[in-house]
């Protein structure tokens, strides 16, 4: 993450990630993440709270990892960049919307645990050569008051390991 364009945001998850495949096979899932943010009024000495909306877009593994481990309430931590994505309509409208692109994303432990459970590492083609990883790899089990997520793969230095 560089040229200034890095996030860090915990929030609660919005919606079940949805997991999809690109035409050549590439893993991909999507979530919402909700930010609070609370503060005391000052002149009112009242607490006042925004909640802020995010679309968050994981790839490869870190996407099925997300797709088995993360459900609607998980509070998670989630490390990325923000991107830009337009489009046009079928009426011709022209969209767009600002997307966080996660490069690593795990449980938050504040008020939950987490056991998590790591994957086998999967060969540089993904076909599970190095290793035999399975595609989806092992979910963690969570305990406490809401799901936990667990973040596989290093996606900068394949020769890296995760932990």
């Amino acid at each position: 993450m560089s040229n200034g364009n890095s996030v860090v945001l915990v929030g609660n998850v919005t919606r079940d990630p949805e997991l999809r495949f690109t035409p050549n096979g590439q893993a991909t899932a999507s979530f919402g993440l909700a930010v609070n943010r609370r503060w005391q009024n000052r002149q009112t000495q009242e607490w006042e709270e925004a909640t802020s909306f995010f679309d968050v877009v994981c790839w490869r593994e870190m996407a099925e990892n997300v797709s088995e481990s993360l459900t609607r309430g998980s509070r998670v931590i989630v490390s990325g960049r923000l991107e830009q994505r337009s489009w046009e309509t079928p009426d011709g409208d022209k969209r767009s919307r600002v997307e966080v692109i996660a490069d690593e994303l795990g449980p938050s432990l504040r008020w939950a645990t987490a056991q998590v459970v790591k994957n086998e590492r999967r060969g540089p083609s993904g076909d599970g050569s190095q290793g035999g990883g399975s595609p989806g790899g092992g979910a963690p089990a969570a305990r406490g008051p809401a799901p936990a997520a667990a973040a596989g793969g290093a996606y900068g230095n394949e020769d890296e390991e995760p932990f």
